[in-house]
């Protein structure tokens, strides 16, 4: 409907003055006189028209106010749109990724269980430390401000942390990632140092001090965590083995009980901001439980002993290597097990990766003359022969396709059966045990089950990881000389354990008790569990054993014996001396030798077993009495002074090594 045009106004102009009336023509005026037109007085110019304000006639607003509904409606429209999509739709999903972002969860490592010796002193233990970590998101050049932030810091961080600061940036500029590992089990003292580094910062990001307010180390945190470590170094460290940079064990007892001793890690989970945790935020979480402790049987004192002679005698000899196994002959307890050359677990980077592991347990090799006692308990057990039998030894004794002689060259000996193990008579052994059976092949098999009996060919029953059972054949399938060899311990294998565990029996009474290097395990509520009793088997008679112990004097105190380094004064000592042909790993050949020697004391009322063998001597003597004798000497004798066991007092039993031909 148009609308209606508004009044005009009459702007009021100056008074006009009242113009006379002409008279009417030709009529006189109204006095007689006739009428005169008087001039009329000059016309003042008309004025002109006041000017009438302009008017502004303005559209109609409607359209422009539909335009406007319109488009904030699709506005609110598409924010309606989106808000349902976020709040609804995907509400799960950004509900996930905001849990993300704010929320960190950490995993609470639980304290590794210590490794002691049997009398509490601790072999392994675990320390404080830290696992240096860092948020990468702010190192990103949006929330540092600064473009190379990885750069620079990874520079300050890796003197500190030993690494690479290419590899510490590396890390630092991982993408889409609120979490990275720089670098494990760190010393109280670098965190601290890394904290004081991070105050300097702070205050130098400071508006007040120029700063941008950033902190460029801020994104580096600190994770509590544990650290394993080793009080003595390379004490025993073939036994303990060591932990993985993922805190797992990887070898010897650390792997074999690495769940007793790991315990079970918790978590926890907590807001954080800016790379610090929100402390008003709370926390959740599941709280660790610590590893049990673990008791071994090792006394750390005879394994120093040990360790000690045996590292020396390699080094002199220049062998391989060598290992000193220490046993309680009554209990079946591994009092020490030493290896040389070892490592320190401390730091394997500088370990030797052929010495990493416990190679009296997982070297397998021809024993030689050690393996004699149980040829001459399988003898004696049959009844066969006693000590005093006589044994005619020639210089060379031919069978199968084999000429046999012994160590040294002699004329034709007149032995003693005691006086063939004395003098470690490889031909005597031979004439010996080919009495077992009518037959060599039914000798073969009698021998055979008492190398069996004694553990040879199977697990010691330690459990150890990596151990090797040795090698033993069936008798069917042994060849014409291993029938020969295997009696005087060539053609079999065994580990110094097995070894060792052989002349225990013996002094047992001819009880096999299976060796133990666990003695129990304390929890983490502090009560001690005692480790399964070991099982024990019957070999031979205590008659038997007490015997072959006597035959065993002779070997050391005897002039005749081929052990005579290894008498302790004061002690009867039963040893045998071993000196074998040694295969050559990576020949596949007879080069060098091997040189043993084991025995127990005292051999009348025995408590201790030690056996020492060393692999490849290229130096010196190779013969085992010579160079493992002392060895034996000295490791017994600390032994026995360490058990605070007496000497016994008693005589020996003097057997006769000899005898005198009939004419």
């Amino acid at each position: 409907m148009p609308s209606k045009e508004p009044p005009r106004r009459r702007v009021p102009g100056p008074a006009r003055p009242a113009r006379p009336r002409p008279a009417a023509s030709g009529r006189p005026a109204a006095s007689g006189r006739p009428a005169t037109r008087r001039p009329a007085p000059p016309r003042r110019p008309a004025a002109r028209p006041a000017a009438r304000p302009r008017t502004i006639r303005l559209g109609s607003p409607k359209p422009r106010l539909r335009l406007v509904s319109l488009g904030l409606t699709l506005v609110m429209l598409a924010f309606v749109v989106r808000l349902l999509q976020v709040q609804a739709v995907d509400a799960s999903a950004y509900a996930a990724k905001a849990e993300k972002h704010r929320y960190q969860e950490y995993t609470l490592t639980a304290d590794r269980g210590e490794i002691t010796d049997r009398a509490g002193i601790a072999l392994a233990a675990s320390v404080d430390a830290y696992d240096i970590t860092a948020d990468p998101k702010l190192f990103t050049p949006a929330e540092s401000k600064t473009a190379d932030a990885p750069e620079q810091a990874a520079a300050l961080l890796a003197p500190l942390l030993g690494k690479q600061p290419a590899e510490l940036a590396e890390k630092l500029r991982t993408p889409k990632s609120r979490y990275t590992l720089l670098a494990r089990k760190q010393t109280p003292q670098v965190w601290k140092q890394i904290k004081d580094l991070k105050k300097v910062y702070e205050e130098k990001a400071k508006p007040a001090n120029g700063g941008n307010g950033i902190n460029l180390l801020g994104g580096v945190l600190g994770e509590p965590s544990t650290k394993r470590v080793y009080p003595n170094g390379e004490l025993a460290a073939g036994i303990l083995g060591y932990v993985n940079a993922e805190g797992r064990g990887a070898g010897g007892i650390e792997s074999m009980l690495d769940e007793e001793l790991a315990g079970k890690d918790g978590k926890i989970r907590f807001a954080q901001a800016g790379g610090r945790r929100v402390p008003t935020a709370g926390s959740e979480g599941t709280p660790a439980v610590p590893g049990s402790d673990i008791e071994l049987t090792i006394d750390r004192d005879i394994q120093w002993a040990a360790q000690q002679a045996i590292t020396e005698q390699v080094r002199k000899s220049k062998a391989d290597r060598g290992y000193v196994v220490v046993q309680d002959t009554r209990t079946g307890e591994v009092l020490a097990m030493a290896n040389a050359p070892g490592f320190d677990p401390n730091d394997l980077s500088q370990a030797n990766a052929t010495a990493m592991g416990n190679a009296a347990l997982q070297d397998a090799y021809e024993p030689g003359s050690t393996s004699k006692v149980m040829s001459m308990a399988a003898v004696l057990e049959e009844g066969k022969a006693t000590p005093d039998t006589h044994v005619v030894v020639p210089n060379r004794l031919h069978r199968g396709d084999r000429l046999f002689k012994d160590d040294v060259d002699h004329k034709t000996w007149y032995l003693t059966l005691n006086g063939v193990l004395a003098k470690s008579s490889n031909i005597g052994t031979i004439l010996a045990t080919g009495q077992l059976g009518r037959t060599q092949a039914e000798s073969n098999r009698v021998l055979y089950d008492y190398l069996r009996k004694f553990g040879i060919g199977s697990p010691t029953g330690l459990g150890y990881p990596g151990e090797t059972p040795g090698i033993l054949a069936r008798p069917e399938t042994w060849s014409t000389s291993q029938q020969y060899t295997i009696p005087f311990g060539q053609g079999l294998s065994v580990n110094a354990m097995q070894a060792a565990s052989v002349y225990s029996t013996i002094a047992n009474g001819g009880v096999r008790v299976e060796p133990t290097l666990v003695r129990g395990t304390k929890g983490p509520d502090g009560r001690f569990t005692p480790a399964p009793a070991p099982k024990e088997t019957r070999v031979i008679s205590e008659k038997t054993a007490t015997t072959l112990a006597q035959m065993l004097e002779s070997v050391v105190d005897d002039e005749a014996g081929t052990g005579t380094k290894a008498a302790i004064p004061g002690y009867r000592v039963a040893g045998k001396t071993g000196t074998a042909n040694r295969v050559d790993p990576e020949l596949g050949r007879y080069k060098g030798y091997t040189a043993s020697f084991a025995g127990f004391a005292p051999a009348d009322k025995p408590r201790v077993t030690v056996y020492c063998a060393i692999q490849n001597p290229t130096k010196g003597s190779y013969f085992g009495g010579q160079i493992c004798g002392p060895i034996y000497k000295k490791v017994m004798e600390f032994a026995l002074k360490t058990l605070h066991v007496p000497p016994t007092g008693s005589a020996p039993a003097r057997l006769p090594v000899e005898f005198r031909p009939t004419p």
